[in-house]
């Protein structure tokens, strides 16, 4: 099933690289520049201008690419819907909508809610949530995924928010699955230094690969 091929691109790779821009043009660029240093699953927000239209887009050239493209951000059934049939492979949101996790499972598309309590955390599996998205990290830190798998050890848990290359060792020690990665990977572009973004990519995929051998 294509739903379990893209859940296993994303454990495999570790990492959502996060695309937050205010251009649609510097998305594509972005997308192009985190690609070539090695992160393949790839999150554009709606916050982008033109969000559903930058996915359609971008779907083929994804697909050349091996990217899984998905879309975050994302706060309703309706846009979460727009956004699978313009070629979204996953949805992420920001907060707990039960509604977008049904729309995501009729499609059989991944969905990773946010989550940022242990109530949420359980409501989130409890309504079908493929992996849930701690946010925001850097508030809540490795502690709280370490503390919530205490009683909930089997809980797939993704931070996203205040990762960065210092701290990817202690988010896995934490039991972190996967990773959501934003501004401390995608810096560069706000300068036009899209082979910056190239560099923190193939580093993050370096650090990610020290960590889960350490």
């Amino acid at each position: 099933m294509k739903k379990l091929a893209v859940l296993e691109k994303v454990l495999d790779s570790g990492i959502v690289a996060i695309v937050r821009t205010d251009h649609a043009d510097k998305a594509k660029k972005i997308v192009g520049a985190i690609s070539e240093g090695g992160i393949k699953i790839i999150e554009v927000t709606m916050s982008v201008p033109g969000a559903i239209d930058v996915i359609k887009e971008l779907s083929g050239f994804c697909a050349q690419e091996a990217i899984t493209l998905g879309v975050g951000s994302v706060l309703d059934p309706e846009t979460a819907r727009a956004a699978i049939l313009a070629g979204a492979e996953y949805v992420v949101t920001p907060c707990l909508n039960p509604a977008v996790i049904k729309l995501c499972n009729r499609y059989q598309v991944p969905s990773m809610p946010g989550a940022m309590s242990v109530r949420e955390v359980v409501e989130a599996l409890e309504a079908g949530a493929d992996i849930v998205k701690v946010f925001p990290g850097e508030l809540l830190g490795p502690q709280f995924i370490k503390a919530v798998h205490g009683p909930i050890p089997q809980a797939p848990l993704m931070p996203t928010g205040g990762v960065a290359v210092d701290n990817v060792k202690e988010w896995f020690a934490a039991g972190a699955v996967a990773l959501g990665v934003g501004g401390s990977l995608t810096a560069g572009a706000k300068t036009g230094d899209y082979a910056a973004v190239t560099a923190a990519a193939k580093l993050f995929v370096e650090k990610i690969r020290e960590a889960r051998h350490a």
